[in-house]
């Protein structure tokens, strides 16, 4: 190709295809095409907070079967972009009870020949409450990863519940010998601790490269003394990262007072540190993440322009090796 019409697409895709392919660390297929322009005002009118109750609008009456069909038009759009991986969380509680991983993991049996697949389970009721807990524990039964979010129990009961949460989390995981992956840090805001409440909840339970954190993008709305201390506590405890760009690139606007920072995964400091990292697309054309496709170029190429992360290796192993690394393939 002529130098005066260089692009660094072909070249990453090239690479990243030597490598395996594509591997989507996070998702949430079970909710993936859920939203359309009638409901486009459930992401732009309310807070995350606010959605992880919205969303049960498409989860109540969807039967296993529409589950299913969910599952398996997210993994089709995933095959075509070259995927050959993927981690998805699948909401298991009182509103769609076991009907989502049932379907999902039908669609994994379809599709086990193109795809490897591996499901978490995502607490979006938390796991403090009675019933919550009870669809939790089934959850953790079926899937292949124990997944959690600390804040949602923390929203509801108040300070100390998110511990509590990932007590259960890593307590469960260490009982069943299972990877734990938990969402930390979402508000862009250095009030956020999350990520390091996870590190010591890690060394604490003995859970030490047992452990994943997703997003973390309150890392970068911290001093810089604070996230040097948290990444060298992520490397003692083992804990890798998973970015999401897309997922995040539209957080709104706060007033606090934070270093000058975007709202992204600070992927150039993580990597620097020596913490494996992996991307994801986190929600599919849902109430969260409604312009997100599952495209994973789109997701590659926002995570190195947003962080000026132009190591071209690095983000080839964050588009494939370190993607099988975090989901225990």
């Amino acid at each position: 190709m002529p130098a005066n019409h260089f692009t660094f697409k072909p070249l990453i895709l090239a690479a990243i295809q030597k490598n395996g392919g594509w591997v989507n660390a996070h998702a949430h297929v079970d909710r993936a095409f859920t939203i359309n322009p009638d409901s486009l005002g459930m992401y732009s009118n309310h807070t995350l907070e606010e959605k992880w109750d919205l969303v049960d609008a498409v989860k109540k009456d969807a039967s296993e079967t529409e589950y299913y069909d969910r599952f398996c038009r997210a993994f089709e759009v995933m095959i075509s972009n070259g995927v050959n991986a993927i981690g998805s969380f699948v909401d298991v509680d009182p509103v769609c009870k076991d009907r989502a991983i049932k379907g999902g993991l039908r669609a994994r049996e379809k599709f086990k020949n193109e795809l490897s697949i591996r499901f978490a389970t995502q607490t979006l009721k938390g796991v403090i409450n009675k019933e919550a807990r009870y669809w939790f524990d089934r959850g953790a039964e079926l899937v292949d990863i124990i997944g959690g979010l600390p804040k949602r129990d923390e929203r509801d009961f108040g300070p100390g519940f998110g511990a509590k949460h990932m007590d259960i989390l890593l307590q469960t995981a260490k009982r069943q010998n299972k990877l734990v992956h938990v969402h930390v840090d979402q508000f862009n805001t250095p009030m956020d601790v999350e990520t390091e409440l996870l590190c010591n909840k890690t060394v604490e339970h003995g859970m030490q490269n047992k452990v994943v954190a997703i997003h973390a993008i309150s890392l970068a709305a911290h001093k810089k003394s604070y996230r040097l201390k948290i990444y060298k506590k992520l490397k003692a405890a083992g804990i890798m990262m998973i970015a999401c760009p897309m997922a995040w690139i539209d957080s709104p606007r706060r007033e606090d007072v934070a270093p000058i920072h975007n709202s992204l995964t600070p992927v150039d400091e993580l990597v620097s540190a020596g913490i494996t990292v992996a991307i994801g697309t986190d929600n599919i054309c849902d109430f969260m993440v409604p312009f997100c496709d599952g495209d994973m170029w789109q997701e590659l190429s926002v995570l190195a322009a947003g962080t000026r992360f132009t190591n071209i290796d690095e983000l080839v192993k964050i588009a494939t090796i370190n993607g099988r690394k975090v989901l225990g393939l």
